[in-house]
């Protein structure tokens, strides 16, 4: 497709006529990243072009297939029009295509990768075919496995890790922020899944009352019990209320506290990793000091 589009022209779209992709599963975020995309697109223009196709039916309205920060950015500019490549591709190879132009990005939340590869799996699946990587084609489609393997081995996952990504997209939107924010981890979200969405909410409560989170033993016991047919908001309280293995005193801060020190995107676990790099660093300069004396 690049050798493509590197032949066509490209042609000023007000946007206004610009729509966003249905389903699509990426987060267009406010923060200083898109400021700084914002300043640029005000001072250069968009130098990259959108990859955009016609909205079925119309002469006018396009779909965007990539490029729906630089179009929000552009918005922000001040721009009316941007620059776009107009391609006819039908609703499937659009969405395969959206998918795969975003996920090379370093960093993705769960939800939008969780997202993703379901909207390439059930793209894939409405073609009845998957993706051959050794010839890049679409081929005839063999079985689940080899299609979350196909979408996958580009970004070395396998098709395990894929279909559990695509568990997640069945959390309830609360439990899959947490899962954004650092708060869940992946094998944990995974397990919460299978869980109804009353309970999930039942559980979600649960661990605002008591400001805690299951671990992945305790997550696994639910969706068991959820299974047999005993879970229930008592099984949830009493679950959580559970000291966990070699449970430690924690420190807690306010995030508010220290907002300024970090990017606005960066989720508690990124926050925490360069807390501890920090305190490394404070560690050395004190032995060294100490060392000096």
């Amino acid at each position: 497709m690049q050798n493509e589009l590197k032949k066509q022209a490209t042609v000023q779209i007000p946007l206004g006529r610009l729509h966003r992709f249905p389903g699509h599963p990426y987060k267009v975020q406010d923060n200083e990243e898109m400021e700084a995309l914002t300043e640029s697109i005000r001072e250069y223009g968009v130098l990259n072009p959108l990859l955009v196709r016609r909205v079925e039916g119309s002469e006018t309205d396009y779909e965007l297939i990539s490029g729906h920060r630089r179009a929000y950015a552009a918005a922000k500019a001040g721009l009316e029009t941007v620059p776009a490549f107009v391609v006819s591709l039908d609703r499937n190879e659009a969405a395969i295509a959206m998918v795969d132009s975003n996920l090379h990005r370093e960093r993705l939340l769960p939800s939008e990768k969780a997202f993703a590869y379901k909207l390439k799996a059930e793209a894939l699946a409405h073609q009845g075919k998957h993706l051959d990587l050794t010839s890049g084609q679409l081929v005839p489609k063999s079985d689940q496995n080899r299609t979350t393997a196909q979408i996958g081995e580009p970004n070395g996952e396998s098709y395990k890790t894929v279909q559990r990504y695509i568990r997640l997209t069945n959390l309830i939107p609360a439990l899959l922020e947490q899962m954004d924010e650092g708060k869940i981890a992946f094998s944990v979200g995974v397990e919460l899944s299978y869980l109804p969405d009353e309970a999930q909410s039942d559980l979600l409560d649960t661990m605002a009352r008591n400001d805690c989170t299951p671990s992945y033993a305790q997550a696994v016991r639910l969706h068991k019990a959820y299974n047999v047919g005993t879970l229930d908001r008592w099984l949830i309280d009493t679950t959580l209320a559970e000291p966990k293995p070699n449970q430690q005193e924690h420190i807690r801060l306010k995030r508010e506290n220290f907002a300024r020190f970090f990017p606005e995107h960066y989720t508690a676990a990124q926050i925490e990793q360069d807390i501890q790099a920090g305190l490394e660093l404070l560690r050395r300069q004190r032995d060294r000091s100490r060392d000096a004396r």
